[in-house]
């Protein structure tokens, strides 16, 4: 019998995870100012905890090879939302970077920890479900932009809002424990337990999660950027970009796993990340505001599916090694993540935006065409 309550919870840790960081995220621009930091500081600051959360992921896939995801994903949910207040806390720069080292750091135990559930219950399932999971994280994150957008309207200290958040999500942290797929019981054999090596097929899933999350972070940052520099847009159009590319990104989440049961990853992934190029190109092509939005929009919809399924592909390579090879795949994306805006960013000192988007659309191209051999992939017995 499927484990229902088991994907309950791990859709609700997800969304737990996308709502603390979205706390977060919608109090930068307050807590920027209380440390008294400027732009070139605060972008530092960012990287200390990308950084930390990196470290975080590599620690996890062992502790979970271990020890199993549930009382990993528990653990460090519940020191995520005890931790997120600390910058709200922060009077300057080095406190804010001590601070976010903790955070990052244990997001990126819970990224792994989640995703290695996830697997665990698609596993049991048998059958595609890994967007849905991703789709309440990005719910999760909706939920803090209006929540927490609504208590700066309101003049409520950052402090106190962060405060009910970290103690609304430990409460929730620790309901969910129960829920979760415990690790099967260990296998006893007399040799010692041998390292997870790198094989061709993980690096391979790894550089492909790499070239699409660079393209979800380009989309991050620099979308808006796109209408309002390169087609003389406002403000508030600009915003719309980025807008149509995360509404599509949720909405697409919470139904391509059927698709994908249908047609199966391989060629969802081919297919999807050949349309997000698509879009890219689009939106870089774009002669108007109107016809680029679309365009982003487009691009959401080629990536919203498939970085699920290296995840999900990852996590089924060796099921003695699951969580240590999530954790590289997974580590390896969000390098991709980190990386892409700031490759956009370094290019356009020689170039214009839209042909620095040749890198993310050429990393999309080469998703789509390698994509199929990776998933189709079988290590050898």
């Amino acid at each position: 019998m499927p484990p229902t309550r088991a994907r309950l919870a791990t859709f609700a840790v997800f969304a737990l995870n996308g709502f603390i960081l979205g706390m977060w995220i919608v109090n930068i621009p307050t807590i920027k100012d209380r440390t008294g930091i400027d732009q070139a500081e605060l972008g530092l600051i960012l990287l200390v905890l990308g950084g930390a959360a990196w470290v975080g992921m590599q620690l996890a896939g062992r502790a979970i090879d271990r020890w199993g995801s549930r009382p990993v994903v528990t653990v460090a949910a519940s020191a995520l939302a005890l931790t997120i207040p600390g910058p709200a806390f922060a009077t300057s720069g080095m406190q804010l970077v001590l601070v976010l080292a903790v955070v990052g750091f244990f997001n990126g135990i819970v990224d792994v920890a989640q995703n290695a559930q996830a697997v665990v219950v698609e596993r049991a399932y048998g059958r595609p479900i890994m967007a849905a999971f991703h789709a309440f994280f990005s719910l999760g994150g909706l939920l803090a932009a209006v929540l927490g957008g609504g208590l700066i309207a309101l003049d409520v200290d950052v402090r106190i809002s962060l405060s009910v958040a970290a103690v609304v999500g430990l409460l929730i942290a620790l309901a969910l424990r129960t829920s979760f797929v415990p690790a099967p019981a260990p296998v006893e054999d007399a040799g010692p337990r041998t390292r997870a090596s790198w094989t061709s097929r993980v690096l391979l899933l790894g550089l492909l999660a790499f070239a699409l999350l660079l393209g979800e972070g380009v989309a991050y940052d620099w979308s808006t950027v796109h209408l309002r520099d390169s087609l003389g847009s406002s403000e508030t159009v600009a915003a719309f970009a980025y807008g149509a590319f995360s509404i599509t990104m949720t909405i697409v989440r919470l139904f391509a796993d059927r698709v994908v049961a249908a047609w199966g990853p391989a060629v969802y992934v081919g297919r999807a990340a050949l349309l997000g190029a698509a879009g890219l190109l689009g939106a870089a092509l774009a002669p108007s505001a109107a016809v680029a939005i679309i365009a982003w929009a487009v691009f959401g919809v080629g990536l919203a599916g498939c970085v699920p399924q290296f995840f999900s592909a990852a996590g089924n390579v060796d099921e003695s090694a699951s969580g240590t090879y999530l954790a590289r795949v997974t580590g390896m994306g969000y390098l991709g993540l980190l990386a892409g805006p700031s490759i956009i960013g370094l290019l356009t000192h020689w170039v214009s935006l839209t042909t620095a988007f040749a890198v993310p659309i050429v990393g999309c191209l080469l998703a789509g065409l390698l994509a199929p051999s990776a998933l189709r992939a079988k290590e050898p017995a």
